[in-house]
């Protein structure tokens, strides 16, 4: 026994070693990471400045570019605005050539006259006139040498102008037919334009004559069918918040018997389900249709008011001969219906339908009492 406990020891002497070997393996891998994370600082603090030097240089790059960018645009505003002041210059130089090229041929023509007139009545040339006037002081008139410098230097003016434009007259019938166009092609839009207008109006006043109309009719009905459903109050529909029909706000009052006029959101539950049902039908009174669904509008009812909806559903129903869907749990709703339809789930998870003639029903009831 002491062999073994001395042989336990010894083993429990070489796995305190190994963990010894292993604590001072990690401890090295330890101080190996410590000191490769205490360098890291200064790695980040060079990747930082590094950073922040090209930074810097993006912003200046950037901040130059946005001064040659304006400096561009000024010179590009600056180049435009010359283009169009050369523009205007070169459309008054050819005006300017025009006349003058008008005023040198008007001057030829006069000269070929007047030289062809002293010709005709003095039989001399231009020249000779001063003898034949006894002009004696031929310096005081015009040279021939001053009259030519003075031509050539009308001919430089005119060739630094520039060429004629010979399709001028082209170019302006084709913008005079142009602006005939647009300007035929603005008349039919503005008369497009005073048709719609015309049109819109004439909606808009058919549109007011209907729904005063239309309001007309669902308005003396809903006063009505106010009365039915109460048992007498009064009520009325008001057009509110502008003068114009189509624009106007809808107000609902009502006046339950024993009450003063209200609005309808002064109303308990049961008067204003009982005022809606009176705007619902007067306004399908108005324009009736061949069916109607509703859906639980006498949830909110008690048992007298139930009677008197079915009672005026009924009337309607003869008058109009709509077929009314009524979705109810409501036994005297069922009661007054003429077939019913249910849904019920004899087994679990499976719905059955189930239809009931309830006229059937009372005539073979009556046919067994008899």
């Amino acid at each position: 026994s002491a062999a073994t406990e001395t042989e336990a020891w010894q083993k429990r002497l070489v796995g305190a070693e190994n963990r010894v070997g292993e604590m001072k393996t990690r401890l090295a891998e330890g101080e190996a990471e410590i000191e490769r994370l205490s360098a890291m600082p200064d790695a980040l603090a060079k990747q930082r400045d590094a950073l922040a030097d090209t930074l810097q240089t993006a912003e200046t790059v950037r901040q130059q570019a946005a001064d040659d960018l304006r400096r561009a645009e000024t010179e590009l505003a600056a180049a435009e605005t010359a283009q169009r002041e050369a523009d205007t210059t070169l459309a008054t130089s050819r005006e300017q050539l025009v006349r003058a090229e008008g005023t040198r041929d008007f001057a030829t023509e006069t000269r070929r006259v007047v030289e062809e007139q002293i010709s005709d009545k003095l039989d001399c040339s231009p020249d000779g006139l001063a003898s034949i006037a006894d002009i004696e002081d031929a310096t005081s008139l015009p040279e021939v040498t001053v009259l030519e410098d003075r031509v050539h230097r009308l001919i430089r003016e005119r060739d630094t102008i520039g060429p004629v434009n010979l399709r001028a007259e082209t170019e302006m019938e084709e913008v005079a037919a142009r602006i005939e166009s647009i300007e035929a092609e603005q008349e039919d839009l503005v008369a497009a334009i005073e048709k719609l207008r015309a049109a819109i109006s004439r909606l808009n006043r058919q549109g007011r004559e209907q729904l005063l109309n239309s309001f007309a009719a669902v308005n003396n009905h809903f006063k009505d069918l106010f009365k039915v459903l109460f048992g007498g109050g009064t009520a009325e529909l008001q057009l509110t918040e502008s003068a114009d029909p189509l624009e106007a706000g809808l107000e609902i009052l009502a006046q339950p018997p024993g009450k003063r006029l209200q609005s309808l959101s002064l109303l308990s539950g049961g008067e204003q389900a009982l005022t809606a049902l009176a705007i619902i039908f007067a306004v399908f009174l108005t324009n009736p249709a061949p069916i109607c669904v509703l859906d639980e509008v006498d949830a909110p009812l008690d048992d007298t008011n139930v009677a008197r909806f079915c009672d005026l559903l009924r009337d309607i129903a003869g008058k109009t001969d709509t077929r009314f869907m009524v979705i109810t749990h409501h036994r005297m709703t069922m009661a007054r219906m003429d077939r019913l339809f249910g849904v019920t789930m004899e087994q679990r998870g499976i719905s059955k339908l189930v239809s009931v003639d309830l006229q059937t029903a009372e005539r073979i009831r009556d046919a067994a009492v008899a």
